[in-house]
């Protein structure tokens, strides 16, 4: 087999074509805000009449995928974290891509019999949003290896300092059990 990534079909919408080599599966996607895939607003942009279960829910997701089964790092010149997984997880990408639309999804490829999608956050969006929210929740005793390797992303490309320079993503704040 051909160590080399080739290109698949797309299905978009119902409909499958073929994709050029690096489509944006996102691009295909509906505006934030406009009749997105979940239903809901974007969590890194404020709406109007935010539902604080439901963010934090979709936030707890989120952080759960990127522990589990994200990387964090970087090409040497720039940082990012990665997300790549089988292309049956599909429906799982798009809800990301609409409640955190500031990433690219990437796919679906197929490399050495294995079929994936690649969803990834870089630049301003990766530095300004994702850092200072992975930063208030990412812990060792959540997860020592996802933490040691986010800190590591965070020390080599020097990304501690930008943290104040203007995040407007909403931190979710905790919601009272309804018992109490």
């Amino acid at each position: 087999m051909s160590s080399e990534v080739r290109r698949e079909e797309v299905v978009l919408e119902g409909s499958v074509r073929e994709a050029p080599k690096g489509t944006l599966v996102g691009s295909a996607l509906p505006e934030a805000g406009e009749g997105s895939v979940s239903g809901f607003e974007p969590l890194d942009q404020p709406g109007p009449a935010f539902d604080p279960r439901a963010r934090d829910f979709r936030f707890g997701v989120f952080v759960g995928i990127l522990v589990g089964e994200g990387h964090f790092g970087g090409d040497g010149r720039q940082p990012h974290i990665t997300l790549k997984m089988h292309v049956v997880h599909e429906p799982l990408f798009r809800w990301i891509q609409a409640n955190f639309p500031g990433g690219r999804l990437y796919g679906p490829y197929s490399h050495s019999g294995r079929q994936f999608y690649q969803w990834m956050a870089r630049g301003s969006y990766l530095r300004f949003r994702l850092v200072p929210l992975l930063k208030s929740v990412l812990t060792p005793e959540l997860d020592e290896k996802a933490y040691l390797r986010f800190s590591e992303m965070v020390r080599r490309y020097d990304l501690g300092a930008d943290e104040s320079a203007g995040s407007t993503f909403p931190i979710p704040e905790r919601v009272p059990d309804a018992a109490s």
